[in-house]
């Protein structure tokens, strides 16, 4: 006798295929498989490089101005539109502009030179030293004193300038070389930007490991801080070098002999004759040109130790 065994109502699940599963949206494209950008991805970049562009025209056309009018001659640059060019005069504007009245503009240039870069590493040196001992001492009142040290960097440079050309004439120091390389050496923001690299770059335990050497306090500064402070150094340097050149109302208040004036001073002053004598336009157009590249030098130069900075700390 046959026996027929009705199939269960409920299956076992061991021997139930599982259901195909569905492609989920997360997974990684096939090898091949095209990517489609969003349209408002693309919006966005176009929107960004849009206003990237009008950034870069806003910056380089007053340089492109200067860069053209210092091309002209005299009667060139009023009788032509701005950025036309007229007769090739560069080379005869830039020897005119060497000689003319004894080569004071080579004097100014100079003096430039001095107050930005000698001002600007003692600055930055001090800075960087402060910095370094702020991260790395403890010290009764640290906190506090680095509070003071920050608020230094919420009082505008001007609002001091009448108390410190006060000070500096109690000094005797007015109208000399010293009225602007001293107050330079004070830069509050500076310190702070010398904290923050310390605490990014110089580890404890290396300078430690060069205690327990034998080194002393300021050879382990000298040594090891200082090497490795040598990008924030130079940032600070940085910073010091453009605000020291453009430094234009601390020399308009401490100097009055026209050769101890720096470069924007003195083309501020032959800009004040242009309307009794326009032969000055030319000249203080090249000078404006000349003083320029110092600046854009230095940032070129510089610009790899700034840059390598501005991660300083984010990893730990």
């Amino acid at each position: 006798m046959t026996t027929f065994t009705h199939p269960s109502p409920h299956p076992d699940p061991a021997l139930t295929p599982a259901p195909a599963r569905k492609p989920s949206a997360g997974r990684r494209a096939q090898p091949g498989a095209r990517r489609r950008t969003p349209v408002p991805t693309l919006l966005s970049k176009g929107v960004v490089n849009g206003l990237l562009v009008l950034a870069a025209c806003y910056t380089l056309m007053p340089v492109s101005w200067l860069l053209i009018a210092a091309t002209k001659n005299h009667r060139d640059l009023f009788a032509t539109s701005g950025f036309a060019f007229g007769d090739l005069n560069l080379l005869a504007n830039l020897r005119h502009l060497v000689t003319f009245d004894d080569g004071i503009y080579l004097r100014w240039f100079g003096n430039s030179v001095l107050y930005s870069v000698v001002g600007s590493a003692a600055s930055s040196l001090i800075c960087v030293a402060t910095g370094y001992a702020f991260d790395k001492y403890d010290f009764l009142g640290k906190e506090k004193l680095f509070g003071l040290v920050l608020g230094g960097v919420l009082v505008p440079g001007t609002v001091i300038q009448l108390p410190m050309y006060l000070l500096a004439t109690k000094a005797g120091i007015v109208n000399t070389y010293a009225a602007l390389l001293l107050p330079a050496l004070v830069n509050p923001f500076g310190v702070y930007l010398a904290r923050v690299f310390s605490e990014g770059y110089v580890p404890d335990e290396v300078l430690e490991a060069a205690r327990v050497d034998g080194a002393g306090e300021l050879r382990t500064f000298a040594r090891i801080g200082l090497p490795m402070l040598a990008p924030g150094f130079m940032t600070i340097f940085l910073f010091s070098f453009t605000a020291s050149w453009n430094n234009f109302f601390g020399a308009l208040v401490m100097l009055n002999d026209d050769h101890l004036y720096p470069v924007n001073l003195g083309l501020f002053m032959w800009n004040s004759v242009t309307q009794q004598q326009p032969e000055y336009y030319a000249l203080v157009i090249t000078g404006s040109l000349v003083a320029v590249l110092p600046l854009l030098a230095a940032f070129v130069c510089l610009q790899r130790f700034w840059r390598s900075g501005l991660t300083a700390g984010a990893v730990k």
